[in-house]
């Protein structure tokens, strides 16, 4: 247990940058906007963290700049895919490279540079409590919000106004129209949203998972994430589980790498992704037995009103 608890911990911090990009896509895919600039949103979104905390000493304003700055970024991504219909794969691949080319330039004379960061704060009671308080109740206040944030975001897909017109223009988008939702509303504000969360996923990795700024830090997560929101089948609290299976995939190779191993550090380095292709080889065989996925039927295609007359 001495082993274990330890190794739990680390796999709920690990896997919570992923759990906030892995939310954000979902929130974007259900309105049927494809979004595979994951990696670079990520990244843009840790330079901005790292480098508004670094000159105002304010974790705080770090992550509020990284989440408008995330939106920010989106609004490129919507524009092009939701008002002038370009593909969408193409558009999520250029912001990816876009988010690579611009981090690694903007933060070149910082690579190495520390900031203070987020600490971890313990709850009172509940961090006493055997296995459960060190694992998930003596963490750093994102983790804490990344828990109501599951449920939040859960909420607001399934038990609001604003939910419903999301899924329905996500799944029929002339039908959506006909009913009068305005379609490019709905998913301009699904993309700009999810868009802050995946930015405030890249941001936990330098304000508060690392402290640093490094090259190209997010080291895939925004890709795994892409692979995530199919394996939680677009929902917010399966997310959760499978970010945290992927945390611990990663946190259980470092702590191999720590004890010593003859294994060699590269394929160490190598089984989260691994567990991704994995999962979505079984998830494609699923789909292939008729399985339903619950993927939105109108994702990643661009919606003509004209089709409707």
């Amino acid at each position: 247990m001495e082993l274990i608890v330890p190794i739990l911990a680390a796999a709920v911090r690990s896997g919570t940058p992923i759990l906030y990009a892995t939310l954000g896509e979902i929130m974007t895919e259900k309105s049927g906007v494809l979004n595979l600039g994951l990696e670079g949103i990520m990244l843009i979104g840790a330079y901005v963290g790292f480098i508004v905390t670094y000159n105002t000493g304010s974790p705080f304003w770090g992550l509020v700049a990284a989440f408008f700055v995330g939106m920010a970024v989106n609004v490129v991504h919507a524009f092009l895919c939701i008002s002038l219909k370009a593909n969408q794969v193409i558009c999520g691949l250029a912001m990816t490279m876009f988010g690579t080319g611009v981090s690694s330039l903007l933060g070149r004379g910082y690579v190495g540079e520390t900031i203070a960061g987020l600490q971890a704060v313990a709850l009172p009671g509940l961090s006493s409590f055997p296995v459960v308080g060190p694992v998930f109740f003596s963490q750093d206040v994102m983790v804490y919000i990344s828990y109501l944030l599951v449920f939040v975001v859960w909420f607001l897909m399934y038990k609001t106004k604003f939910g419903l017109m999301m899924r329905a223009v996500g799944d029929s988008p002339l039908s959506a129209e006909a009913a009068g939702i305005s379609v490019s509303a709905v998913r301009y504000a699904s993309t700009l949203l999810g868009g802050g969360l995946v930015s405030l996923g890249g941001a936990y990795l330098t304000v508060v998972y690392s402290h640093m700024w490094v090259d190209l830090m997010t080291a895939g997560r925004g890709w795994i994430a892409v692979a995530l929101v199919i394996f939680a089948i677009w929902n917010p609290l399966r997310a959760a589980l499978g970010s945290y299976l992927f945390g611990g995939v990663e946190a259980l190779q470092m702590r191999i790498q720590a004890g010593g191993t003859t294994v060699p550090a590269p394929l160490l380095m190598m089984l989260p992704y691994i567990l991704t292709i994995a999962v979505l080889v079984v998830i494609s065989v699923f789909k292939g037995r008729g399985r339903m996925l619950g993927a939105p039927s109108a994702l990643g295609l661009p919606f003509y009103r004209e089709e409707r007359e």
